[in-house]
């Protein structure tokens, strides 16, 4: 715990000196203080309210045991075996299979799955999924990430009024690197938060997958979901997630349809490599035998909610769930 919130600090300081030095390169010293003060406002806000941020981001709908009853027994069955408290729980009403968690401590979590995660998983490849998002609970990689999600959405969104200001003339940079300076803030600064976002999130991907596995019991539940979940997400645009690329290292598999490769400019790890260690992990503790992790007692059918009930109406009377 104590190497994760020195990692969160890290990160904080990192963010931070982008952000005054987008203000350096645009308004001199004078840019320079306004900018840091606009960071550490920014800082404060991520820490206590990033959570609430990114959930309303993604237009997360929080559901009680009486619309989805199975989800919830499933998570919480997942929970008392990760020995962390029961998580909110939400759902995305979007038709690409994917989740993720939030929440600066275990006791202020939620784990969020969409609607298309619902409709397209078994109930034991679910269980992998949420599994995952609980270690990275249990691991605190949650306040990080989502810090880190919106301090570089801001860095990013603070570039794009530069830019903005600077094309359409709306006052004109008065510090010591002129235009060069809006160029390099509007390009590099942005870009700067974009690697940092996605170094502290790649080999935490690969933790929590072991994690993920433990707590369900079975690796391959959670690989036959990463290569089930891989196949449709790439093909199934997600526009809030577009919207917010800054983001996107949250989700489990990359909620963006560009394509990617293993390298630093990616924001997860190749899918093949991992579901390659979740074999891996498998094969170890079948050698193990009796001293290996048992896998969830759940049940085979798949967990439904009031979207399965709208489901089966007629489309003329179908509600869209908690949307009305």
């Amino acid at each position: 715990m104590p190497s994760n919130f020195a990692r969160t600090g890290v990160l904080l300081v990192v963010l931070t000196g982008i952000f005054v030095a987008m203000g350096a390169l645009v308004g001199g010293k004078e840019g320079m203080v306004v900018a840091f003060v606009l960071a550490l406002g920014t800082n404060a806000f991520a820490y206590w309210n990033s959570d609430t941020v990114v959930l309303k981001m993604f237009k997360a709908q929080e559901v009680t045991p009486t619309e989805a009853p199975q989800l919830h027994q499933l998570v919480q069955a997942l929970s008392a075996r990760a020995e962390l408290p029961m998580p909110r729980v939400y759902v995305v009403n979007s038709p690409q299979p994917n989740a993720f968690a939030t929440g600066r401590n275990p006791t202020r979590s939620a784990v969020a799955v969409s609607t298309g995660l619902l409709d397209t998983l078994s109930t034991q490849e679910l269980a992998g999924v949420v599994a995952h998002e609980l270690g990275h609970v249990r691991n605190r990689d949650t306040l990080t990430m989502t810090v880190a999600a919106t301090i570089a959405g801001a860095i990013s969104m603070f570039a794009n009024l530069l830019q903005f200001g600077y094309l359409f003339g709306t006052r004109r940079n008065n510090g010591k690197f002129g235009w060069i300076g809006v160029l390099a803030a509007v390009l590099i600064a942005p870009f700067a938060a974009m690697l940092v976002q996605m170094a502290i999130s790649r080999s935490r991907e690969y933790e929590a997958d072991r994690i993920g596995a433990t707590v369900c019991g079975n690796p391959l539940w959670l690989a036959s979901a990463l290569e089930r979940i891989h196949a449709i997400a790439r093909n199934t645009p997600y526009p809030e997630a577009e919207m917010a690329p800054a983001a996107a290292h949250l989700f489990i598999v990359n909620p963006l349809t560009g394509r990617g490769i293993d390298n630093l400019f990616t924001t997860h790890p190749n899918i093949e490599n991992r579901i390659a260690e979740l074999h891996k992990l498998a094969q170890e503790w079948q050698q193990a035998g009796a001293n290996a992790p048992r896998p969830l007692d759940i049940a085979e059918n798949r967990p439904t909610s009031i979207w399965d009930r709208n489901r089966e109406t007629p489309d003329s009377t179908r509600g869209s769930g908690p949307w009305g």
